[in-house]
């Protein structure tokens, strides 16, 4: 016999689940992880529960939990799991600062059936990137290897996001007026919504792959379809220093046609001049290709706005002016009036 002893895998190896193997992965990101820690993080990667220092009586918690959804199997066709995570934070941290809050810390979920540490690391990269850049603690989460219930060379991220608004600052759309201003923020491509329809037109109708060109761009498939959802935080917060906002919305899934009424209070509806701005090529290409209706591309997509701001229209200039000074080109996309229920119309 020689010095050394073969091992023998454990049996929940041989199912599939290897403790080891993601034990390492979990030592190895450990510092990446701690590199989003805030003086307010009581605890340690690896706790039963994150903790984080509550702040003042005055103040209230604001949370949302969402996920990367189909965008993933873009990633996955691509190669590259590096910019998911980001997705993910911005995301939540978006959905968050429509209340006027500002994100505290960040928890995050990861499943699959078997995960490659490689896949895993990319992840929590593109994780650690977007709580740094929202100023949020990455203080917990979970990475779940269920064979059988993933796809083999799948996996599914969720993630949540803890934040603090000053009560009697939070913004509800409560005080939103007919009168008012809709001021549109640019999104920088689908963020994480209506990956099922842009794939089936892409990838399966039109029979592109993530390396073609994408028609009308200089951009491939892939890099257009994986364009990082963007985070508002700095400008949007910038801008509640100054201005009085009546209401925002984040523009998810179901477009601006069913995120908008979700702010209006009773006897308003939502005016668009679609007008007002060009949607990105990436849009365009999804209409040409896809032959969808459309009204159902402004009901499926973002159509190139992914946040509204509602101001007083005696704010209006005002608003414009700080947004730009924080690098944004906001685009007035139309007004508040006076209506049977809160919805959306569109005037061409």
């Amino acid at each position: 016999m020689t010095g050394k002893t073969k091992r023998t895998p454990s049996a929940y190896a041989a199912a599939g689940v290897n403790i080891a193997v993601m034990t390492n992965a979990l030592r190895r990101v450990k510092t990446m992880v701690r590199g989003t820690f805030s003086p307010s993080v009581l605890g340690d990667m690896g706790d039963f529960g994150g903790l984080f220092q509550a702040p003042g009586r005055d103040s209230a918690l604001v949370s949302s939990i969402d996920g990367v959804g189909t965008k993933l199997k873009v990633a996955a066709l691509a190669n590259r799991h590096d910019t998911v995570g980001e997705d993910l934070v911005n995301h939540c941290v978006n959905d968050i600062l429509v209340q006027g809050a500002r994100p505290l810390f960040f928890l995050d979920y990861i499943g699959a059936a078997r995960l490659d540490p490689r896949i895993f690391q990319a992840v929590l990269r593109g994780l650690c990137r977007g709580c740094r850049r929202n100023g949020c603690a990455l203080i917990g989460g979970e990475t779940a290897e269920m064979p059988g219930l993933y796809p083999e060379g799948e996996y599914d991220l969720v993630g949540a996001t803890i934040g603090v608004a000053t009560k009697r600052k939070i913004i509800r759309g409560a005080r939103i007026r007919p009168g008012a201003t809709l001021i549109g923020l640019r999104s920088s491509g689908l963020h994480t919504n209506g990956y099922s329809l842009a794939r089936r037109i892409l990838l399966e109708q039109a029979g592109l792959s993530v390396g073609d060109r994408l028609p009308g761009t200089n951009s491939t498939v892939g890099r257009a379809l994986l364009a990082v959802h963007r985070s508002y935080l700095k400008p949007v917060m910038t801008l509640l220093e100054e201005v009085p906002v009546q209401g925002m919305a984040h523009i998810t899934g179901g477009g601006l046609t069913d995120n908008l009424p979700r702010i209006l209070p009773p006897g308003c509806e939502a005016r668009i001049h679609r007008s007002a701005w060009t949607p990105p090529p990436l849009f365009q290409a999804l209409n040409t290709l896809g032959g969808v209706d459309r009204d159902e591309m402004y009901q499926v997509f973002n159509m190139g706005i992914g946040y509204v701001i509602v101001v007083a229209r005696n704010q209006q200039a005002r608003a414009l002016e700080l947004l730009r000074q924080a690098n944004e080109r906001p685009v007035v996309i139309g007004t508040i009036a006076p209506g049977a229920r809160p919805r959306v119309r569109y005037l061409d």
